[in-house]
């Protein structure tokens, strides 16, 4: 992928990957971003957190992510930091395309996707059915866990005498 400059004149580029991208939820927060077109970067694995994705890094072959990338500035890195929960949820690290070119991404770490579905094809299509029912979720809201009725605790069984192997007092 050709851009004019060389890295150290120029604005830097963004890979983005879920929710920022173009026709998702929150591609709002890029609109001051100028979008230089879709990219797929290689030794990072892809997984479904609902409303969201998340990457993580990935030594297995062939592991590559779909996305796409934009120019941004730094002020704009330093709102997405924030909007991104960098350093907390995500790390933003510096990657190489396979042209060499530096870009910046958002990653997860591995202890946090432990129970999560890898998506295999590397590409989120957006939030997960749950939460396209009553419209989004609020961007920085944390994805919540079906809920399911309390259990009833269980009868006692209807007796007059002992319970448990219990001596009953002698009648008066």
């Amino acid at each position: 992928m050709e851009r004019s400059g060389n890295g150290a004149d120029s604005d830097p580029l963004l890979f983005v990957y879920g929710s920022l991208k173009r026709g998702m939820a929150n591609h709002a927060q890029l609109q001051q971003a100028a979008w230089v077109g879709c990219a797929r970067l290689e030794g990072l694995a892809l997984y479904d957190l609902g409303p969201f994705p998340m990457a993580i890094a990935c030594s297995e072959p062939d592991s590559a992510i779909e996305g796409e990338l934009y120019t941004v500035d730094a002020a704009l890195l330093e709102q997405l930091d924030r909007f991104e929960g960098a350093p907390r949820l995500y790390q933003r690290e510096l990657y190489h395309l396979n042209s060499r070119e530096a870009i910046w991404v958002y990653v997860g770490r591995s202890r946090q996707v432990r129970h999560v579905q890898r998506l295999s094809s590397g590409c989120w299509q957006g939030p997960a059915a749950i939460f396209k029912r009553g419209g989004s979720p609020p961007a920085n809201d944390p994805p919540r866990p079906a809920t399911a009725p309390e259990p009833k605790p269980p009868a006692r069984p209807a007796t007059s005498g002992p319970v448990d192997g219990a001596v009953a007092p002698p009648p008066s």
